[in-house]
């Protein structure tokens, strides 16, 4: 089974990136606005308890996360995403780190850039103009996440929360 470990951001946060996600992300019903803190991985039964276990440890670690999605940006010309820029902080650094050194499955598909995606899948054209009206729209957004959860992904392809961690430790 596929899974994967995420943040979601506040209500106010996630209605203002589904408002441009129901237009130009095919996966909007799919997730809701998040920030990937481990990338998707495979994972059995016996496996998903040692994952509980340290993710249980890592959450009474760190305190909840500070965030600031700062500006629109894109991962053009890797992919024609676009996205709210989430500013690394070495405190997301260091939960992500945490992630990867206790939780050794599936290789990092790319270099930890915090984000939430509000794009994605457009042809070049669309991504420019779009990207270009939306980079003038901008972002400018604070927030206190106090949880992460451990998703799976169902059959149907969407992906639901299999538990919540709630983030109690002073880091």
């Amino acid at each position: 089974m596929k899974y994967g470990i995420v943040a979601f951001p506040s209500k106010k946060i996630q209605d203002l990136a589904n408002t441009y996600r129901k237009r130009y992300d095919p996966h909007y019903a799919l997730i809701t606005p998040h920030i990937t803190l481990k990338d998707a991985f495979d994972a059995d039964e016996s496996q998903i308890g040692e994952i509980s276990k340290s993710l249980e440890e890592i959450s009474a670690r760190f305190a909840p996360l500070q965030i600031h999605a700062s500006r629109i940006s894109s991962f053009y010309p890797t992919t024609n995403a676009i996205f709210f820029r989430v500013e690394p902080t070495p405190q997301l650094e260091s939960v992500h780190t945490s992630l990867k050194e206790n939780i050794n499955l599936g290789a990092p598909k790319h270099v930890f850039a915090p984000h939430i995606t509000i794009a994605q899948k457009l042809n070049a054209s669309e991504h420019d103009d779009i990207f270009g009206q939306l980079r003038m729209v901008g972002v400018d957004e604070t927030d206190v996440i106090d949880r992460i959860h451990l998703l799976y992904q169902l059959e149907d392809g969407s992906w639901t929360t299999y538990e919540t961690y709630k983030l109690t430790g002073a880091e």
